[in-house]
């Protein structure tokens, strides 16, 4: 599922509840399934926006699929003529937003989140010359792309002086598009490397990522 950043935006701003809702609704908080463990967490710090500020926190898999997003990827497939061979939840990403709402002059605070997971179909392999054309495309574009970024999101995460990657959630080596913005998020590079090893398994139709997995499988921890 690509992440539209545009609709997750003007969402919060307008303090309208949840969107791509992975696993809670607007004042309440999700309860995990049996057995979830703690996610890899990073929060970005407080970035003023109009109206009042926003947060945002990056909770990573990857985990198993749980049934709605299977369902969808199963239509997604279908629809492109691909069969499905599995689903990646790679992560979940928490907005919160503090600020006074523009219609009614009363301080509130709301928050969404916004599941990110990948559809294994069967798409066919770029060539590695045509892969290493779309990879110069990405060179080029990733840093005005992370400056972009951070000025809507919170400050691009890196250890030291090193930027963390960003992920392309549908891979280039299977058709992804490296421009675009929809298409990238910043990823740990340890969780990177997890993601890296998830996809030729979940392209394989391989376990755990053919079958589906539990609502909520980490804790906010």
């Amino acid at each position: 599922m690509k992440l539209d950043w545009t609709a997750v935006l003007l969402m919060l701003l307008a303090a309208c509840g949840s969107i791509n809702e992975s696993s809670g609704s607007l004042g309440t908080k999700p309860t995990p399934s049996p057995g979830a463990k703690p996610a890899v967490k990073k929060e970005l710090p407080w970035l003023m926006v109009p109206g009042g500020r926003m947060k945002t926190t990056l909770f990573y898999g990857p985990w198993q699929c749980r049934r709605q997003f299977m369902n969808q990827c199963q239509m997604q497939c279908a629809s492109e003529g691909s069969p499905l061979m599995g689903c990646v939840w790679l992560a979940d990403l928490k907005f919160d937003w503090e600020g006074r709402l523009i219609l009614l002059p009363v301080d509130v605070d709301s928050g969404s989140r916004y599941g990110i997971w990948h559809c294994c179909c069967n798409y066919p392999k770029l060539p590695t010359d045509k892969k290493e054309v779309e990879r110069k495309r990405w060179d080029r574009f990733r840093e005005s792309f992370r400056e972009d970024w951070s000025k809507k999101f919170g400050e691009w995460p890196g250890d030291g002086t090193k930027s963390w990657p960003g992920h392309h959630i549908r891979d280039l080596q299977h058709g992804g598009n490296p421009v675009d913005p929809n298409n990238i998020f910043p990823a740990k590079p340890s969780v990177h490397d997890l993601y890296n090893r998830a996809y030729p398994a979940c392209y394989g139709g391989q376990p755990p990522w053919n079958t589906v997995g539990p609502d909520l499988p980490y804790t906010d921890n």
